[in-house]
């Protein structure tokens, strides 16, 4: 005899950044299942159109790096590729929890913009937890989420702000976190693939009322053409209320961190020789009144032996026309300093960018 499973659908609402990164409120739909089980349906829909004026090529969203071009271009689109999904099964103290958006075209190719402008999925999160233990895909230990800057141009200043998703095992005690993670030597002058010993990665976290701050440090073994060498760096990053419902956030980066913070703006390895650098990112959110808020943003990341520097400023203003949708626009700046073009002709780049963006959180 099969038994029949009776659905019980309501709508809760999150105050996690699993769901979304840039909205206010985060919605999500769950279905409670029989012996205390549950389905969790989360997400958003998103639709941004952008307009870039600079030397930096057309892109869908700011990150570490870019292509500086010989001369000025103009550029608009409109673009849903943010856009993602998410569902999380519950069995008592197990929870799988699995994620996609569509950027997958920087992969596995997609569409164009002559016929379809299809997009491809592509995996952001999977991964099993039971208790204190989790085990997939998910974001790294080093990262406070919660630290992520609320913005139309994708998660703001990614440019200084630690931002990986990679395979882990992690342990959760109360405000500390322990994990190893995925190696992987990123640069020039590396032994690719040869990564034998994973990433270790320690976090504690102080939490209240007011906000919370972590503290990580991470230790690694860089592949190296002469060898291996020891790479080790820290974070200190934050959200913390100010005033009515206004907050700051930011983060502070250095030593060797490499890949784990900057989205391509730091390499590990540099020509033999492991790369110090130094991220500094900081915003503030005011609200204006209960649906209107504005966030400020700087972050600049600076490199010692690759003599990278490269920062984006911006300020947006979002209101919500419901709880679940929202409109915002945004204007800033991007800034490749002591990069030279494809060609070599020029050194250096900047854009600047205006970004209008509708979000429907799901």
């Amino acid at each position: 005899m099969v038994k029949k499973s009776k659905f019980n659908v309501k709508k809760i609402v999150l105050a996690t950044s699993l769901l979304a990164i840039t909205s206010a409120a985060n919605a999500s739909y769950t279905l409670e299942l029989d012996d205390g089980d549950s389905l969790t349906f989360g997400g958003y829909i998103k639709i941004d159109a952008r307009y870039m004026d600079g030397n930096i090529a057309a892109n869908d969203y700011f990150y570490g790096g870019g292509t500086v071009l010989d001369s000025d271009i103009n550029n608009f689109g409109i673009a849903a590729n943010e856009t993602r999904f998410n569902t999380k099964y519950t069995h008592g103290d197990v929870t799988g929890f699995i994620e996609v958006d569509f950027y997958g075209d920087g992969v596995s190719g997609g569409g164009n913009q002559i016929i379809s402008n299809s997009s491809n999925l592509r995996l952001r999160q999977a991964y099993i937890q039971y208790k204190d233990i989790l085990v997939g895909q998910a974001w790294t230990t080093f990262q406070n989420t919660s630290a992520i800057v609320e913005a139309a141009d994708f998660a703001g200043p990614l440019v200084a702000t630690a931002f990986i998703r990679q395979g882990q095992i992690r342990y959760t005690n109360g405000g500390l976190q322990l994990s190893i993670e995925n190696p992987e030597t990123y640069g020039t002058g590396g032994v690719t693939g040869d990564d034998s010993v994973p990433d270790f990665i320690g976090k504690y976290t102080f939490s209240g009322d007011w906000g919370n701050v972590s503290v990580s440090g991470l230790v690694r073994q860089l592949q190296t053409t002469t060898g291996t060498e020891t790479g080790v760096g820290f974070g200190v990053a934050g959200r913390v209320k100010t005033f009515g419902k206004d907050d700051i956030r930011f983060q502070i980066n250095a030593g060797n961190v490499g890949r784990y913070v900057g989205v391509t703006a730091i390499t590990d390895v540099v020509n033999g020789e492991v790369e110090d650098s130094t991220s500094i990112m900081v915003a503030y959110r005011h609200f204006w009144n209960e649906t209107l808020r504005s966030t400020i943003f700087y972050g600049g990341t600076t490199t010692d032996l690759s003599d990278r520097d490269r920062s984006q400023v911006g300020v947006n203003l979002f209101q919500n026309i419901t709880k679940q949708l929202s409109v915002g626009v945004e204007v800033g700046n991007f800034d490749m300093a002591n990069t030279a073009s494809a060609s070599g002709n020029t050194v250096g780049g900047s854009s600047n960018y205006i970004q209008f963006s509708t979000k429907f959180v799901l």
